[in-house]
């Protein structure tokens, strides 16, 4: 994977980005990673078009190859599990998973309505995903404060636009 660039960044969110990074390399069968806010902002992201194996690949599947896909999906999913829970009234969700035939989709909370998204291959072993991504939540929740959320989106808006250029 190749990392974004973290230059000028506060301490904390190369933290993130060095977690979410090592998430992404020392999970197999994980295809991309996004983490987004309350209000469905993405905050950060493990980009599969960064990859070199996707661009090898060129057919990787996924929601488009693209982290503003995964992240919409993660947020409705994120939003409709809340409505559901509260519903039926059995507290908080903690994490959801879902199984396809061809790959698996785990959503996990991380603090303040925050969700950490995983899309993972078919091969990708779920309880070993689901254990990585609580532990990138552990070490995450406690410093994804409003300011981080908000100099992680800048990031991502400069470097959007950056990459536009």
């Amino acid at each position: 994977m190749t990392a974004p660039s973290t230059y000028g960044l506060s301490s904390e969110a190369r933290n993130l980005h060095w977690l979410l990074t090592n998430l992404v390399e020392e999970v197999p069968g994980i295809q991309s990673v996004a983490v987004v806010s309350s209000d469905g902002l993405l905050l950060l992201s493990s980009d599969p078009a960064r990859t070199a194996e996707s661009r090898r690949k060129k057919a990787a599947k996924g929601p488009r190859g693209s982290s503003a896909d995964l992240a919409t999906i993660v947020s409705g999913i994120g939003s409709l599990t809340i409505g559901a829970a509260s519903l039926m009234e059995f507290g908080g969700v903690r994490h959801t998973m879902i199984a396809m035939d061809e790959g698996s989709l785990f959503v996990m909370s991380i603090s303040d309505g925050s969700l950490l998204g995983v899309h993972g291959s078919a091969e990708c072993d779920m309880s070993v995903v689901a254990y990585h991504m609580a532990l990138f939540v552990g070490r995450a929740g406690h410093v994804l404060t409003p300011e981080l959320r908000s100099e992680l989106r800048k990031s991502l808006e400069a470097e959007s636009t950056g990459s536009a250029r």
